[in-house]
């Protein structure tokens, strides 16, 4: 008993501990590309005709400051509703930097990637167009729209904090999220794997109903979940689909910190969680009809 206790952990810990020095480089890779870009500072970039292509387009990067930046902007009226969905709808949190840190479930990145991006930008362009007559706020003159990644402002960070200490306790954080995960399914799968594998086959067009509400829990533990739960073979494609599409990283958080707007928030969090799910179950859809 206790034998195979040890090697259940021992097997999570390694299978945990092989992936973090690529999510270290992941992060370091992240903090120059969001430090030697600014897309972000341009304070018209997601208010012009543009605005859900390019919404969606910085969405898809792995980094949740995008996410909090546009919830910051249009709680201040500062973007569409559009925008907003598009950038909620393209963001993945941590589930690409996972997949491609692993290696072994890599070619699945281009197909969500491409998935969430279409789907993202015919959403904004839907609901800009529907909601046409939408009023925004106007910036003040030299007023910046920049938000601080994931609610943390680095700018003033010494370039040892933001290219190392940085990416070190966000790897070191999301490594124990991975080490969570493969313990669970470790004990699940060698005390109840033929439970598990029985309502996996019977269970298949309900998984995108669970991976959403799983992926509306505004924490990158939910990310980990829905991605860790694919590869290990748990969640089907359609199901991962529809929770990393229900992933808008920390941008309800924000939102929903305006007590005053709560059915705005309310109505945006079950827009988002249906079209999430209509997603997962069109991709289900596809994919059984071609056998794939």
């Amino acid at each position: 008993m206790l034998e195979e206790i040890f090697d259940i952990v021992l097997d999570a810990l390694l299978d945990s501990a092989r992936v973090f020095p690529f999510l270290f480089l992941m992060y370091v890779l992240i903090e120059f590309l969001e430090h030697g870009t600014n897309i972000t500072k341009n304070k018209n970039i997601l208010r012009g005709n543009l605005a859900p292509l390019l919404g969606a387009a910085t969405g898809i990067i792995p980094q949740c400051g995008f996410s909090v930046m546009a919830a910051k902007l249009y709680d201040r009226k500062l973007i569409r509703t559009g925008t907003l969905l598009a950038v909620f709808l393209a963001t993945s949190d941590e589930a690409l930097i996972i997949l491609l840190s692993y290696g072994t479930k890599a070619f699945a990145v281009m197909p969500i990637i491409a998935i969430k991006f279409v789907v993202a930008v015919g959403v904004g362009y839907l609901f800009n167009g529907i909601l046409r007559g939408e009023k925004l706020a106007e910036l003040a003159e030299g007023e910046s729209v920049y938000g601080a990644p994931c609610g943390h402002d680095h700018e003033e960070d010494s370039k040892l904090r933001r290219y190392l200490v940085h990416p070190l306790l966000h790897s070191l954080e999301i490594f124990a999220y991975i080490l969570v995960v493969n313990l669970a399914f470790g004990f699940a799968m060698h005390y109840a794997e033929s439970a598990i594998t029985a309502f996996l086959e019977q269970g298949l067009w309900f998984q995108p109903l669970i991976a959403g509400l799983v992926g509306l829990i505004p924490n990158c533990a939910s990310s980990v979940l829905i991605t860790m739960s694919y590869m290990r073979g748990a969640l089907s494609f359609g199901g991962a689909i529809a929770g990393l599409c229900a992933n808008a990283g920390l941008g309800f958080v924000i939102l929903f910190k305006n007590v005053k707007s709560w059915k705005r928030n309310l109505a945006l969090l079950g827009v988002l969680y249906v079209l999430s799910i209509a997603v997962g179950y069109a991709t289900l859809g596809i994919m059984q009809l071609f056998g794939i």
